[in-house]
């Protein structure tokens, strides 16, 4: 895996996180991305050097080449990054980012009540095993 792997920070109790990582690597159009919880200590030091806090819980983080980029505007680059049909998520863009940063804050801050939350990490498989990065185990 290039060292210059897009990242995606995510919050691995989270069920809708765990959903939507899984659903990137079921369409992704090249398996570039790596995927770091960012309550890992990878994940803490990597949104800290973004300027982000690791604690605010509506923190999601996608870095690419070195670029971080935050709520819908981290959607939408890894929308770019999906097979079609899902890469049509783009013309969402043409939306002001107000409004589509409004709608990603709603989701945000209501995830764990509309999706729930779990005590446990993702497990990925062993063949993505390696683009993951997450916290250590308790």
């Amino acid at each position: 895996m290039p060292s210059a792997a897009p990242i995606q920070l995510f919050d691995a109790h989270c069920l809708f996180c765990a959903w939507s990582t899984r659903f990137i690597l079921a369409h992704e159009a090249a398996p570039l991305i790596r995927f770091v919880a960012i309550s890992s200590a990878e994940g803490r030091a990597l949104a800290r050097a973004h300027g982000v806090n690791p604690d605010d819980p509506l923190t999601f983080l996608f870095v690419d080449a070195g670029k971080a980029l935050t709520a819908s505007d981290a959607v939408l680059a890894i929308a770019a990054r999906l097979r079609w049909p899902w890469r049509a998520i783009g013309v969402a863009r043409v939306i002001p980012r107000p409004l589509r940063d409004a709608a990603y804050g709603f989701i945000a801050r209501h995830r764990y009540k509309i999706f729930g939350r779990s005590d446990a990490c993702i497990a990925p498989s062993a063949e993505t095993r390696a683009r993951f990065t997450l916290p250590a185990a308790p």
